[in-house]
């Protein structure tokens, strides 16, 4: 009996729809190996149409119009609804046609569907090269278009600069001045958003840009735009932070003073900080980045040493003396001999020239402007913490300068001051966006925490690191809870006592206490119940693959692209990475993401300045990581983790998949964890019994084995 085998399924053959404008769909076969053209040589023949190279495939989902090439052919999946269009040349010389004859409802219509074509690639490509970039900017500089058409002008321009194949430098003065214009009148909202972006990405990439785009937008005009909606909130924040980014010194400082007025203030607080504006993921990163900037103005400060020479410096350190000391009923003795008395009562480690306490860096000079500031604005808590202090026995008195020096250096490190801003963060605080001089605030806030602390402690001067450890502990924890306003900070640190951070210390011990015996059974232990754990953290990383990440997207020369995201995730069976554009809320599920990668195809993972993307860049690395691939037109899928623990989960997942093993700290820290969870619960039965370092030894061999019990 002869039985026939099936036929073996062939891979590289999809079933698709294929439609077009008023003409029946036709179900095709799709050969991955047969050439486009052949392909849609046979689609032009069902149709009757002639010269096939005028027309071109069209992805045709809501998320992704981009016309299919042989880059991206492999996107195309079973079940796929693609449409037949003319070709990119084609499509780009009729808008181009259009644009220079049409009439004026025909112009409108051209622009509209180039801003829809202008995020392709294939179509930029094709558009710019036949002039079609000139010729917008040319439109744009004459100032013809109005309402609609100049919304769709503009972001099609906008579109089309970010697939980097023009430099920014092309831009005469004349178009910057007629975009500025945009920004500092009242316009459509898709204007000024737009023309918002094209400033920003000419003060960032252009290398004479910023200094007209200085001088011809005025910062009231973009303050103005903080009150508009959210798209424009966030564009103009985007562009203050690029204007800031690229400002001398003198310039970045009169910049924040602006900012940082109360009337300024109040308009954050009123239309973005207030309203929930600043909850979608741009507009916290935008305001992360403004928050950075703004405090990176302290930097010169806290990296500044205290010159002898420095006649103000020296003004302030006898002004701290005076006001502390020149009110007391005993008077201060005049003379080297009670200066140095006074400078020891204020807690300065060198009492004869205090300016040596400010040597350091950080937090240099910075720490005695935070002084001044406790000294002149709260005069009395200033007052009442140095006499109180001055006042108890010398073992237990808090030492207020060199306490102060340390705390800024604290301040500095927590708050990250002189770093530049990562390119994925979106913490920030929003407390320092409700007064003139936040820093200092904070500052005056926590110094006298500090001397709570110290009392609560019952410190000695030996005890200095320890008061300084607990109280940085203190500070962090209350930024976590992401406090409003500076009151709310100050509630937060008062709830925060050294008893309750100690409970919270033991706590964290108490975890660790049981496993890291280094008994030998324990010890043995760990090492049979290891494998098992790390199957386990294995089990969640992939879990954590399988629900997927949102990333921002970034150009190829490894620049973060504005509002545009995108997403990945794993199939269920592990085998199959799905990716594609999303917006900044949604997750789509493996069906809706159009693109997708076999796991067999990657070849390696690359972390960091490896990374394609990264080659050349100084920073944002740190977040980097790709997939090296093989067998694809595809060389690498290029992405940055939103942040360090997605990171670590991608990076861990992605080894895991390949057989490799986890190399992350959070690997570690999850292990670790797991152990002790599972040692405890294994020793339960054990408690009480201390657990020998080694085995009990086996008793000796009886003297002779002539013994027997006898059942009878």
């Amino acid at each position: 009996m002869n039985l026939k085998m099936p036929a073996m399924k062939d891979a590289s053959i999809v079933k698709i729809a294929v439609e077009m404008t008023d003409q029946v769909p036709q179900l095709i076969e799709f050969n991955q190996k047969q050439p486009l053209a052949g392909i849609i040589q046979e689609l032009c023949n069902g149709w009757n149409l002639t010269e096939p190279e005028q027309y071109a495939l069209q992805f045709n989902e809501s998320n992704n119009n981009n016309y299919i090439t042989e880059k991206n052919r492999n996107e195309i999946k079973n079940g796929s609804v693609l449409r037949l269009q003319y070709s990119p040349s084609k499509t780009a010389q009729d808008i181009l046609n259009k644009l220079n004859t049409g009439t004026a409802e025909e112009k409108v219509n051209a622009m509209s569907k180039l801003s829809t074509l202008s995020a392709d690639m294939t179509f930029a490509l094709d558009f710019i090269n036949k002039q079609g970039l000139t010729l917008i900017v040319k439109q744009i500089e004459t100032g013809k278009c109005k309402g609609t058409a100049l919304a769709h002008t503009l972001s099609s321009f906008v579109e089309l600069m970010e697939h980097g194949i023009v430099s920014w430098d092309i831009l005469n003065g004349e178009f910057m001045s007629r975009v500025a214009s945009f920004v500092n009148t009242s316009q459509e909202a898709q204007v000024t958003q737009a023309a918002l972006s094209i400033l920003e990405n000419v003060v960032l990439n252009s290398s004479e840009g910023y200094g007209q785009v200085e001088r011809e937008v005025p910062i009231g005009s973009l303050v103005a735009h903080l009150q508009a909606p959210p798209v424009v909130q966030q564009n103009a924040v985007a562009l203050i932070n690029a204007l800031l980014s690229r400002a001398d010194t003198a310039k970045r400082r009169a910049l924040a003073a602006t900012l940082t007025s109360k009337q300024v203030r109040t308009v954050v607080q009123n239309n973005i900080l207030q309203t929930g504006a600043a909850k979608g993921a741009e507009m916290a990163h935008q305001l992360y980045v403004l928050q950075t900037l703004m405090l990176g103005l302290l930097e010169q400060r806290m990296m500044t040493k205290m010159d002898p020479q420095d006649q103000d410096g020296h003004d302030k350190i006898k002004e701290l003396r005076r006001i502390a000391f020149d009110n007391e009923g005993t008077g201060s003795m005049r003379g080297p001999g009670g200066f140095t008395r006074d400078y020891k009562k204020l807690g300065f480690k060198n009492d004869i020239n205090p300016a040596l306490d400010f040597t350091e860096t950080p937090p240099g000079l910075l720490a005695l402007d935070c002084m001044i500031y406790f000294a002149r604005n709260h005069p009395e808590n200033y007052t009442k913490l140095v006499l109180e202090n001055s006042c108890r026995a010398d073992e237990h008195e808090c030492p207020f300068g060199r306490a102060s020096v340390e705390l800024v250096r604290i301040l500095c490190e927590i708050l990250k001051i002189g770093e530049p801003p990562s390119e994925q963060c979106v913490t920030y605080q929003s407390l320092f966006f409700t007064h003139d001089h936040p820093f200092e605030e904070c500052f005056c806030i926590c110094i006298v925490l500090l001397n709570k602390t110290w009392k609560e402690m019952r410190a000695t001067a030996e005890d200095f690191q320890k008061v300084a450890s607990v109280v940085q502990e203190q500070i962090v924890r209350a930024l976590d809870t992401t406090p409003v306003t500076l009151d709310q900070l100050k509630s937060k640190l008062h709830t925060l006592t050294y008893g309750e951070i100690t409970q919270l210390w033991q706590l964290e011990r108490n975890t660790r206490e049981e496993w890291e015996s280094h008994a030998k059974p324990v010890v043995e232990l760990r090492e049979m119940i290891t494998p098992d754990v790390l199957a386990l953290i294995r089990q969640q990383r992939l879990a954590f693959l399988v629900e997927g990440t949102r990333f921002t997207k970034y150009s190829a020369r490894g620049q973060r692209i504005k509002d545009k995201f995108w997403y990945m995730r794993l199939s269920p069976n592990h085998k199959v990475l799905h990716y594609g554009d999303c917006d900044e809320k949604s997750a789509p599920t493996t069906e809706e993401l159009p693109s997708k990668l076999s796991v067999s195809d990657i070849r390696a993972l690359l972390v960091g300045r490896d990374c394609p993307h990264m080659k050349g860049r100084k920073a944002c690395h740190q977040l980097a990581f790709s997939l090296a691939l093989e067998g694809l037109d595809l060389q690498s899928l290029n992405c940055v983790a939103p942040d360090e623990l997605a990171l670590a989960y991608w990076t861990d997942g992605i080894n895991a998949l390949l057989g490799h093993r986890m190399q992350s700290k959070e690997t570690d820290k999850d292990l670790d964890t797991l152990l002790s969870m599972e040692i405890k619960l294994r020793l339960l039965d054990a408690e009480g019994i201390s657990i020998p370092q080694d085995p009990p030894p086996v008793p000796p061999d009886p003297p002779h084995y002539h013994f027997c019990y006898d059942l009878k």
